[in-house]
């Protein structure tokens, strides 16, 4: 895989230069919300600018339906990119069309062109090899070389990630570099003991990853809605909270094959319970109760980890020489239940081991929770990516970048 380095070194003054960004920016009434996603790729269109390419940076925003949605419009994030770079940022009210072609034309070295969202054409997310070639073709026309950094795509066959990059010339940029290069220490050269914590809403997102972490991590922390399942797993109640109930065999398979491994499983003591799922916008207080984890009340749901439980995963990863986390303890947006991802994200700064959060909710959850994203190892921008190369899965935009 060849990097931005040595595009640098071979010159690029003048040159149209395409970067695949990820400014899958969450938004709220037009507002971005978190702009992580922004800032991880100015290192690399920084680089190119001062070296005078004429960049040209495309991304996706959301789920559109293959046609142009207001909604999901990357103006905002054209918007925010440029007030990061300092300078002027020229936006493109199409992807592939006159206004996008009159955008790269006027272009001066150094100068920076936002096209609006890949998904707005049907093209970038077929499934037709055929149809995601032909957008591939008339993304290729706006450039003369292509330089992959959107991390939190590279899992995706789609035509700006997997098919654009075999009609250009292409390199990783700064952020696919430092990215795969951290995963790397989580796969092939982990300093131990290694634990893991996983969270989120679901356990069916989660069971690739727990599969092949099972043959390479000494300690699994379980957190998030989707600790339920393997509660009920275990044979406790689990009253009105998020369960899974088909997929209770597959993690009874996968306490057991822990046991024999040897891989120690940590599950919840406590839980911070309510009667209901918390208003997020208005964000009142709840009253919330702490339960034992084996004594959950018909009708009350699970939101958070307890505090006892949260002083016990601290306990978990004190002596630890590495940790990647995905995925919160519980609804964090709400202070009622942020503590068990507070206490979390602060025993990772207490640890000396090498801390990866691994993007989506967790790394969201450092910002709006107040930690200073620098005192980790790496905050990762893909969380779907980051899982699925931990799964060993062969990641289709990462493939691309290979020669």
């Amino acid at each position: 895989m060849k990097t931005i380095d040595q595009l640098l070194d071979e010159g690029v003054n003048g040159k149209r230069v395409f970067v695949r960004a990820d400014l899958n920016v969450p938004l709220a009434d037009g507002q971005i919300t978190d702009d992580g996603r922004i800032r991880a790729v100015l290192p690399t269109v920084q680089a190119l600018t001062g070296a005078g390419a004429k960049v040209v940076v495309a991304s996706h925003l959301g789920r559109p339906k293959g046609a142009p949605d207001p909604a999901f419009s990357l103006l905002p994030a054209a918007e925010r990119l440029g007030e990061l770079l300092g300078e002027p940022v020229t936006f493109a009210q199409d992807t592939v069309g006159p206004a996008a072609h009159a955008a790269v034309d006027g272009l001066e070295p150094g100068q920076v062109a936002v096209v609006e969202n890949l998904r707005f054409n049907p093209g970038e997310t077929s499934k037709d090899d055929a149809e995601r070639g032909t957008f591939a073709d008339a993304l290729a026309a706006l450039a003369d070389v292509y330089v992959g950094d959107g991390f939190g795509a590279v899992h995706r066959k789609h035509a700006s990630v997997y098919d654009l990059p075999a009609r250009l010339p292409h390199y990783a940029g700064h952020l696919i570099a430092t990215e795969v290069g951290v995963l790397r220490k989580l796969t092939d050269d982990v300093q131990r003991p290694y634990a893991v914590v996983l969270g989120g809403a679901k356990v069916s997102d989660k069971l690739g990853v727990i599969d092949n972490l099972l043959e390479k991590a000494d300690r699994i922390l379980i957190g998030g809605g989707m600790v339920f399942t393997f509660l009920k797993a275990k044979g406790y109640e689990v009253g009105a909270s998020m369960l899974q109930e088909d997929q209770i065999p597959v993690v009874q398979e996968y306490l057991k094959r822990a046991g024999e491994k040897g891989v120690e499983f940590v599950l919840p003591v406590d839980v911070v319970v309510s009667g209901g799922f918390p208003d997020l916008k208005v964000k009142e207080a709840t009253h919330p109760d702490v339960v034992p984890a084996d004594a959950i009340p018909a009708g009350q749901m699970g939101l958070d980890i307890g505090p006892a439980t949260a002083e016990l995963y601290a306990t978990k990863l004190a002596d630890a020489r590495t940790i990647f986390w995905n995925g919160p303890m519980g609804v964090f947006e709400h202070p009622d239940y942020a503590d068990g991802t507070r206490a979390v994200a602060q025993a990772l700064l207490d640890s000396p081991a090498f801390t990866v959060v691994g993007g989506g909710d967790s790394a969201a959850a450092v910002r709006l929770l107040g930690f200073d994203e620098n005192a980790y190892g790496h905050i990762s921008t893909g969380g779907g990516a980051s899982l699925e190369y931990l799964e060993g899965k062969t990641l289709p935009g990462l493939a691309a970048l290979e020669d």
